[in-house]
């Protein structure tokens, strides 16, 4: 049995300043199972792009392979898309990126895409700051193929089948910091009030946003000793509530000193961070390791914006690329006459 979504929308929808329904960004019908993490997190990025007014038409969505790689689906039917091999979703980003700067860049991985096969891709995505918000749904399993462990898997938690893992887990975050992320947040898929606000941050980031999202498997990774089920994440995360600010709307602010951190993204927008501690500057890269490592040591999870870098440059800006898109140049700006290439040749002498 198929079913599609239907096309009719009440006429009086509310639109953002751009003319868009909500209705605008959503796409076909999901067929994860009913309750997944990953659901919420296309809903999420749903409202974030609403909220934010972007135009459905200049997005492009980049995935893998997994259950997280099959949601761009289910979100932004009217944008660009492209589901890559396993592993291999940044390079396509990066091709894609590099050829048309113009486009907000949206890529959606697991953590078996990226913690396993496509760590090495992961890595140097990194390293070159490109421009696009990465987002991992961490289930800590592989669900396509039955609930195996995955990298990410916390030492000693025990599958569905009752086995206890005994390999430490990769922490997609702190792996993140320490290859010079520009902006790393971390979240959980239950969570809307802080999800939304960390993915407008990460759209409007210029450079490389990456979200760790915890995102439970309920089929294979909800069980009472899973450390990534719904219930072990509300009961040992530690949110730092945030709000974004978008850059039209008056900044205001009244708290008071060392309890709020605000951080300037490029186009005038705000982060305002509700700090629970006063002594932990998301400027400082290696404050966020140790700030993270202090709760791995706890078995809890830190969640909201670990670090921040606005100041970092993108890749575009490192190659110092054209302003005007490479797809948008024709034959005469990309292909040097016989003396132009003469004075090329000369300087590679």
């Amino acid at each position: 049995m198929s079913f599609t979504k239907s096309k009719f929308r009440h006429p009086k929808l509310p639109t953002n300043r751009r003319g868009f329904t909500r209705a605008s960004y959503e796409g076909a019908i999901s067929t994860l199972c009913a309750g997944c993490g990953h659901d919420s997190i296309s809903a999420a990025i749903i409202q974030a792009c609403y909220e934010l007014e972007l135009e459905p038409h200049k997005i492009a969505k980049m995935s893998g392979i997994g259950c997280s790689s099959k949601t761009p689906t289910y979100f932004l039917g009217k944008s660009h898309g492209f589901n890559s091999v396993h592993g291999r979703m940044p390079s396509v980003a990066t091709g894609a990126n590099l050829a048309n700067k113009d486009l907000t860049y949206i890529g959606v991985s697991g953590d078996g895409d990226t913690a396993s096969i496509g760590m090495g891709q992961f890595i140097h995505v990194i390293r070159r700051n490109l421009n696009m918000l990465y987002i991992v749904e961490n289930n800590g399993c592989y669900g396509l193929t039955k609930g195996q462990d995955s990298a990410t898997a916390d030492e000693g938690s025990v599958n569905k089948k009752g086995i206890e893992n005994p390999f430490y887990g990769l922490d997609l975050a702190s792996l993140a910091l320490q290859a010079g992320a520009s902006f790393v947040g971390r979240s959980f898929s239950g969570d809307k009030n802080q999800l939304i606000p960390l993915i407008k941050a990460g759209l409007t980031h210029k450079g490389f946003a990456f979200l760790d999202v915890i995102s439970p498997c309920v089929t294979f990774n909800n069980h009472e000793h899973s450390t990534k089920s719904y219930g072990h994440v509300r009961d040992s995360k530690d949110a730092v509530p945030l709000d974004f600010i978008a850059h039209q709307d008056e900044i205001t602010a009244e708290y008071d000193p060392g309890s709020t951190q605000e951080v300037k993204m490029h186009d005038g927008s705000y982060i305002r961070l509700y700090k629970s501690r006063e002594d932990y500057d998301i400027s400082d890269p290696f404050a966020a390791l140790t700030e993270v490592a202090k709760y791995n040591r706890q078995g809890k999870i830190l969640t909201g914006l670990l670090h921040a870098d606005t100041y970092k440059k993108s890749l575009h800006e490192t190659l110092n690329t054209s302003d005007t898109p490479l797809q948008k140049l024709g034959d005469e700006d990309l292909i040097p006459d016989s003396e132009f290439l003469a004075t090329i040749n000369q300087s590679l002498r």
